[in-house]
């Protein structure tokens, strides 16, 4: 029989990879118009990352808010969009041939989002020089919490 103490051991050590050094851990994200996002491209500089999906009601005007940013903030950092767990088509008609103001990759598996944490949709991560500087909510109004963390 496992003892409580070697339970308690075996589920701590489950759950660390999902927690632990999750900064270190490697991704790859196709573009959907081509390219990839990788860990190397927050290793410097700033890069605002808005994680979203179609089905999400909170998502239905991503691609303005997300216009809206990349127009205040783009001289000061990179920004990119992140889609949770959905196929290239399903993004592709949810865009309906816009053109997005900023690239999108494709968290097909949820992986990424799963590595930092992501709980909400539309989710925000602010990188600065390779560390996480903010991850919660893409609120209404995300002027404020950007200028903050970019200070």
């Amino acid at each position: 029989m496992i003892s409580t103490r070697l339970t308690a051991a075996l589920l701590i050590l489950l759950l660390l990879p999902a927690n632990v050094g999750a900064q270190g851990r490697p991704f790859q994200l196709e573009g959907l118009s081509g390219g990839s996002l990788t860990p190397a491209d927050f290793d410097q500089g700033v890069v605002i990352v808005v994680v979203w999906a179609s089905w999400s009601p909170h998502c239905r005007n991503i691609d303005s808010r997300v216009a809206a940013i990349a127009q205040r903030w783009g001289s000061q950092a990179e920004i990119v969009m992140v889609n949770f767990q959905e196929d290239r088509s399903d993004v592709e008609a949810f865009l309906g041939g816009k053109s997005s103001p900023v690239p999108v990759y494709l968290d097909t598996t949820g992986a990424f989002s799963k590595q930092y944490s992501v709980t909400n949709l539309p989710g925000l991560l602010i990188f600065k020089d390779g560390t996480v500087a903010f991850s919660g909510k893409l609120s209404r109004d995300p002027d404020s919490i950007i200028s903050q963390t970019l200070g």
